[in-house]
């Protein structure tokens, strides 16, 4: 038999002082932030209130946006430039927030790349990478900054993945492969955190206008016929979910049904549709 959880009543979000230098306020901290939905979270994240950790490869764009947001919202920022395909990144990223004595209230795990082509012919380098930054640093930076939360009783953590995570993906198998895991392992640990005071959500977003397709190198896919929303109206539903605890956030009623209709086809059916949407246009 399971032994009996105490059930932990839910603090309010309510701001707080991290540190003397930080100003009062809820601190988020956001991977991938600085293009795409990273950036579009930041921003509004930053216009709710919230003192902001970015985290992202490029460094001028990080300035330019940290910047912005103290100009326009007057919120503090601390930049952490990280390659999250180093499998040690995410400890030195911990050790950085907790020196500078910062407590992360909501974590944002938008960091994520994609790869397009036949798995046989992939640079191995390229599919390791994204197992890396899209499963292990999504995790490890779970695992570092989950327990100071479940301690405090208060916290929320938004894991991003794809409404990818539902179905098979040939041409990208590695990538739906990774948000099939973001999906499942977010779940699991909002159920396992249910008593504890602290949600975790994960937003499954469609198509999306970000640089995510040209780096993935997937401009000729049929893929890119598709309805895609903005990175703003993706991060405004994702930061409604989150606040509201809803585990399992997707963005749009057309996204929405296509999770439904996931769910009724075969898995092999679905494949062999997604294979046919994804191919290069001109290719057989």
């Amino acid at each position: 038999m399971g032994s009996k959880r105490k059930s932990v009543a839910r603090k309010p979000f309510t701001p707080r002082q991290s540190r003397s230098s930080w100003k009062p306020g809820l601190t988020a901290l956001v991977t991938g932030a600085s293009s795409g939905i990273g950036s579009a979270f930041s921003r509004l994240l930053a216009g709710k209130g919230f003192n902001l950790v970015l985290v992202a490869r490029t460094t001028p764009r990080l300035e330019a946006l940290s910047s912005d947001l103290r100009r326009m919202y007057e919120r503090s920022v601390l930049v952490i430039p990280a390659d999250l395909s180093d499998p040690n990144i995410a400890e030195r990223i911990y050790e950085t927030v907790t020196r500078e004595g910062i407590s992360v209230d909501l974590l944002v795990n938008n960091a994520g790349i994609g790869t397009f082509g036949p798995f046989a012919e992939a640079e191995t380098k390229r599919e390791l990478d994204l197992i890396q930054i899209n499963i292990a640093a999504l995790s490890h930076l779970t695992k570092l900054f989950l327990p100071s939360m479940v301690r405090r009783h208060a916290g929320r953590i938004l894991n991003i993945a794809s409404t990818a995570a539902f179905q098979p993906g040939p041409l990208m198998a590695t990538y739906y492969a990774s948000k099939a895991y973001v999906v499942s392992f977010s779940v699991a640990l909002a159920e396992e955190l249910r008593d504890t005071g602290v949600t975790v959500s994960v937003l499954c977003p469609g198509p999306t206008l970000t640089e995510f397709h040209k780096r993935a190198q997937m401009e000729d896919s049929g893929l890119m016929k598709l309805s895609f929303m903005t990175s703003e109206d993706v991060a405004r539903i994702g930061y409604e979910g989150v606040m509201n605890a809803k585990t399992i956030i997707i963005p749009g009623m057309l996204n929405k049904f296509g999770r439904a209709a996931a769910k009724l086809a075969p898995t092999v059916f679905a494949a062999s549709v997604l294979r046919m949407i994804q191919r290069r246009r001109g290719s057989k």
